[in-house]
Parts: structure tokens; C-alpha cells; sequence
């Protein structure tokens, strides 16, 4: 079964923690060591980004550990060699987070068997349409055991939300805001209206939030309606600060 499956299935009480960085970043090589200490750490999943010069949704400091990682000489390519022998020591599942234009350079299929050889578990693209992915690239993603995650906001209607969970094999990264990521303050009113409202949708999907969590306290009002939450900026922040050095210590912060 698909490392994702089986994590959303474990335990039904649960709440995942899904951690978010950027490849290459701080240091070229520090991808490999960041997955394994964050497995370590007791986090439930990772999101490996990869590295864009054109990133629509990021805010600032994802943006920033971006510009850095393509400095460093971050690729497609040398992301995979970095993660060729991961599955030795790392068994949570792993997603790569990126946008449809280095992978359709890459070569869609190209891509998805090099996440198969490696032990990636899903893709999140923010920029790939679920009707496209449909229509052109589910049969590749089935062929490789990846599984699509599609994102949905507060302003995404009732019927293309239904039509995501259809799609979806995994989870729904549930997006708190129509803003970038990286936003500073708890979740408001509006907000938490909005993770109670799509939760009573009675979806197959589990909902994963992403965006503005970044302690004990949002991570906790996050997950109050939902199966889980994403820390993206907050922990580019740490690596920013103290390198590779105490991500056990982040980690005690939110749970």
C-alpha cells in the first residue's frame, strides 16, 4: 500500500504532522540529512520542495530558500540523486512539492518514474488543474504509485471541492488563506468557519491544512476540524537561523 494510505489510516485519533522544506537549502547538501532528522523528530510526513524561480503561492522566506537552493545549484536531477538511497533509512512517506514547469521539462513520465525508484509517496502541484491531471496524467501517476494532491481555499466552491475529493487518492491540502504562505498571526473567525464548513462535507478525502502554522497553538486550531497540518515557513525560518542543528527541538514546539 502507498506510504500515504497507510499513514491516514493508522490511527484514527491522530493528528499528522506534515513538515515542508525546500531542497538544497540551507546547504546544497543538506537535503537528505534534514528528511532523516525530521523522521527522527517524530514528524508523520515530509514535503520536499522543489526549488522554482517562479513560485505563485510563496511567500517571502519559501521564495528566499528557493533563490538560495537554485544558487546552490539545486536541479531536478540533483534532487533525485540526493534521494536515491532514502528508503534505507527513512520509512515515513515523502511528497515533492513543485510547480508543473521543471517537471514538464524534466518529462512528466520521466519524472514519476524517477519519484517511483526513489520511494516518493505523492506530488503536490499547485499549478496542475485537477481537469488536467485527468485528462492527461492520472494513468502515469497510477502507473508510478503517486498519489495527486490537489489544494482548495477558503474560495473554492462546494462543487470543485466535491470534485477534488473525487479525484483525490490521498488527502486535500486545505489551504487556511487566499494569501501566500508565511502569514504571521492565529487563525481568525473567518478562518475557522471555514475548516469547520468543509469538514461537515462528509468528504472521503482526509483534509490536511497548510498555511500559517507555525507553533503548539495554530497547529492546534488547524487540526481542531481536519486530519493534520503542514509547517512550511516557520521551519525554513529554523534552518534559516540554526542550520540542520536542533530540528528535534522544532518539532517539540508544536506537539
Amino acid at each position: 500500500m502507498n506510504r500515504i494510505k497507510q499513514k491516514l489510516q493508522e490511527d484514527p485519533q491522530k493528528k499528522l504532522l506534515s513538515i515542508y522544506f525546500t531542497a538544497g537549502y540551507p546547504q546544497p547538501e543538506d537535503t537528505v540529512p534534514v528528511i532523516e532528522d525530521l523522521e527522527k523528530s517524530g514528524v508523520d510526513m515530509i514535503e520536499i520542495g522543489l526549488p522554482f524561480s517562479d513560485p505563485l503561492a510563496d511567500g517571502p522566506t519559501i521564495q528566499e530558500s528557493s533563490q538560495v537552493a537554485l544558487k546552490n545549484g539545486m536541479t531536478t536531477q540533483k534532487l533525485f540523486d540526493q534521494l536515491k538511497d532514502i528508503r534505507e533509512t527513512v520509512e515515513i512517506p515523502l511528497l515533492i512539492m513543485g510547480y508543473f514547469n521543471p517537471i514538464l521539462q524534466y518529462g512528466v513520465e520521466k519524472f514519476c518514474q524517477k519519484c517511483k525508484e526513489t520511494g516518493i509517496d505523492g506530488l503536490i502541484i499547485p499549478d496542475l488543474p485537477v481537469e488536467e491531471y485527468l485528462l492527461q496524467y492520472k494513468e502515469i501517476f497510477g502507473k508510478y504509485d503517486l498519489l495527486p494532491v490537489f489544494l482548495i481555499t477558503p474560495q473554492t466552491s462546494e462543487e470543485r471541492i466535491r470534485a477534488i475529493d473525487e479525484a483525490s487518492e490521498g488527502f486535500i491540502y486545505m489551504v487556511s488563506s487566499a494569501s501566500v504562505t508565511g502569514g504571521t498571526g492565529g487563525f481568525g473567525p473567518e478562518q475557522k468557519e471555514y475548516f469547520e464548513r468543509v469538514s461537515k462535507m462528509g468528504l472521503n478525502a482526509p483534509l490536511i491544512v497548510g498555511f500559517g502554522i507555525k507553533d503548539a497553538e495554530t497547529f492546534e486550531q488547524a487540526t481542531a476540524n481536519t486530519k493534520g497540518a503542514i509547517i512550511g515557513s516557520a521551519f525554513i525560518k529554523h534552518l534559516t537561523k540554526h542550520g540542520t542543528r536542533n530540528i528535534a527541538g522544532f518539532t517539540r514546539t508544536i506537539r
